[in-house]
């Protein structure tokens, strides 16, 4: 169990570190959103490639930061009934969820998306519109936020585990100290 820990100890590392930089992207979508406008209103330029470049940069958020959400607990609950729960019932709904909810989801997700992704690197996919942006980076988004989330699971499994067992005491969850 000590080194399953130690795998969920990497995974959430990479999950903080990829959590923290996405979304530093918010500021840059603003950014962009505020001079598309701007250059629109005033100018009269405009680029259907801004308005997709933002449509990418939420994505990524959405996507790349889905693990980071559930890292930090903050993905939706049902807390009008956890509350009413014990410790060890709840403790027991996650780990079902994880394994029967989760993976599941996150693996079909990837063996249907990993496709698309492909055929659109290949055919050098670009957008409909004038001005749009190649597609495959977004279908790419899409592959790598559900692998991010799978990692983001497994590892919320072990601690899991380790917390049913008695051998992890998750900081998450703990009573403070002060």
């Amino acid at each position: 169990m000590a080194a399953l820990l130690k795998l969920s100890a990497a995974i959430d590392r990479i999950t903080e570190f990829v959590g923290r930089t996405l979304y530093w992207l918010i500021l840059v979508m603003v950014l962009v959103s505020t001079l598309n406008a701007i250059s629109r209103k005033f100018l009269n330029i405009s680029s259907n490639g801004w308005l997709e470049l933002q449509w990418y940069m939420f994505a990524a958020v959405f996507m790349g930061c889905a693990g980071y959400a559930l890292l930090r607990k903050e993905h939706i609950r049902i807390d009008i009934i956890a509350s009413h729960l014990s410790d060890r019932a709840n403790q027991r709904i996650a780990l079902f969820g994880h394994i029967f909810f989760l993976v599941p989801l996150c693996l079909i997700m990837i063996y249907f998306c990993w496709p698309y992704f492909l055929e659109s690197v290949r055919i050098n996919e670009h957008s409909s519109n004038a001005g749009g942006l190649v597609r495959w980076p977004v279908k790419l988004i899409m592959v790598v936020g559900f692998v991010l989330l799978l990692m983001q699971g497994i590892s919320e499994i072990i601690k899991q585990v380790g917390v049913m067992l008695g051998v992890y005491v998750d900081p998450r969850t703990a009573p403070s100290t002060h």
